[in-house]
């Protein structure tokens, strides 16, 4: 039976959840998103990048996630009001709408930007993982970007992705590889 199917299941028979509420969209479009966001808030950054689904560059993305080191706070959060409604605005998440697109901006600092930056490319499977080896060992993880600590609380690995890998035990993986 041939016919019109809706856009719900389409996106069903294509493998991918589709909620009311949420956005999909293809990797190029969000990549631009991304792009048009980190160009007005780059300015008052010390550093700034894409992270989650379009790090991983998975083909379809419902939200944007960047991880930003904020080195002009004022001007930062007067471009965070032009950017769209806020959803959700803390110290270290703040959450608008932007052009109908979820744009989540995480904050960093030198000391938890590499740490901020692997859990937030994910995968949520990734972050189970490298979190079960860590425990595995006694040690923690931390998802606020404080990095890997040892079973008596010191920091062992988190100036860099690649320094936790190594810390615990595993060969590196590229974002996209990260699945």
């Amino acid at each position: 039976m041939g016919g019109v199917i809706s856009h719900q299941e389409a996106m069903t028979s294509l493998g991918m959840r589709c909620h009311r509420k949420e956005r999909i969209m293809e990797l190029e479009e969000a990549k631009a998103i991304a792009d048009e966001v980190i160009a007005r808030l780059a300015p008052y950054c010390q550093r700034i990048e894409a992270v989650g689904s379009i790090r991983r560059r998975k083909p379809w993305v419902k939200d944007v996630d960047i991880v930003l080191i904020p080195s002009d706070l004022w001007n930062l959060s007067q471009q965070f009001r032009d950017l769209g409604p806020p959803v959700m605005s803390g110290d270290k998440l703040k959450r608008v709408n932007y052009k109908g697109v979820q744009v989540d901006l995480y904050f960093a600092t030198a000391e938890t930007w590499a740490t901020l930056l692997l859990i937030r490319t994910g995968s949520k499977e990734n972050n189970i993982r490298l979190c079960t080896l860590a425990k595995k060992k006694g040690w923690h993880l931390a998802a606020n970007g404080d990095g890997l600590f040892n079973e008596h609380g010191q920091r062992i690995a988190g100036d860099s992705e690649e320094s936790i890998y190594k810390a615990l035990g595993i060969p590196w993986q590229e974002p996209w590889e990260r699945r």
